[in-house]
């Protein structure tokens, strides 16, 4: 019988050969989902024998792994601002960078009352259960043009006990009618950023399994930026905000669009790599 230490050596070397970053941590990741433990409790279970079904679901891992499937699809669950969300293909996997998004509206409306806000690009639902796990007062309509998404959107809410505080809806924002959505306090997106000459140059865990209408606008990357703007003023109360991620190299395009229409108190916040990663502003 293999030990989970000697599962974890082969399966670490076996990455490793096939050119995946992180190997070990990779290869704990999923021998503990599999054993249904945390990581760190692997290590006080090295001489643990495992069985044939542990050993063949650990196979079935390791080489969907090895073809680049992204390590959250397999396991089928990220952790994302210290919540637990289930993640499949019809998704983007939740990044890090977008935490910082999550926390710059925190900290702008955590004192405020009784606020609504719009998700736009709801996915996986990330964005807008971490904002109604942590200011109980808010109330969320989320948007998305997947249904499949829309659908694991409306379980990782039930998961985290707020479905009573977001509605979802489909909705197409490029082409159905934007006034039928109603006012709201502050709009939120993380939209597909990624133009179409970028997508083609996209890492295999990016391009080949998370879902292409999700990364890219199929143009210059600043499409849902520009309606979205275009339609603030018909969307936002008074006094209304608007938060978005961004790729790289777009801030300054960004920028000018939420000042040409009349947005102030404009704020641009960089990621870990530097790289300026989230723009606010407020319409007056």
């Amino acid at each position: 019988m293999i030990t989970v230490l000697e599962a974890l050596n082969l399966s670490t070397d076996y990455l490793n050969k096939k050119g995946i970053e992180s190997a070990r941590l990779n290869a704990e990741l999923m021998l503990a989902h599999i054993l249904n433990c945390k990581r760190l409790e692997l290590y006080l279970m090295f001489d643990r024998p495992l069985d044939e079904a542990e050993l063949q679901n650990y196979r079935n891992f390791l080489s969907r792994r090895a073809q680049r499937e992204p390590l959250q699809y397999i396991i089928g669950e990220v952790e994302f601002f210290n919540i637990r969300l289930k993640v499949n293909r019809s998704v983007l996997i939740p990044r890090p960078e977008t935490e910082l998004l999550v926390e710059k509206i925190i900290n702008d409306f955590q004192e405020k009352n009784n606020f609504r806000f719009l998700d736009i690009g709801v996915g996986s639902g990330n964005i807008s259960i971490a904002i109604l796990k942590n200011i109980f007062q808010a109330n969320g309509l989320a948007i998305d043009i997947s249904e499949d998404a829309l659908a694991l959107a409306k379980e990782n809410s039930a998961l985290n006990e707020v479905e009573s505080r977001i509605s979802l809806l489909k909705f197409d924002f490029l082409k159905d009618d934007i006034k039928s959505l109603g006012k709201f306090d502050l709009i939120i997106s993380n939209p597909p950023y990624v133009s179409a000459q970028d997508y083609e140059a996209l890492e295999p865990e990016l391009k080949v399994y998370e879902p292409k209408i999700a990364l890219t606008d199929f143009y210059n990357g600043l499409t849902f930026y520009k309606k979205i703007i275009e339609q603030s003023s018909t969307l936002l109360n008074e006094n209304g905000r608007i938060y978005f991620e961004l790729g790289k190299g777009q801030s300054e395009n960004v920028n000018m669009m939420l000042k040409e229409k009349g947005f102030n108190s404009i704020d641009i916040i960089k990621d870990y790599q530097g790289i300026e990663r989230i723009v606010c502003g407020e319409l007056k």
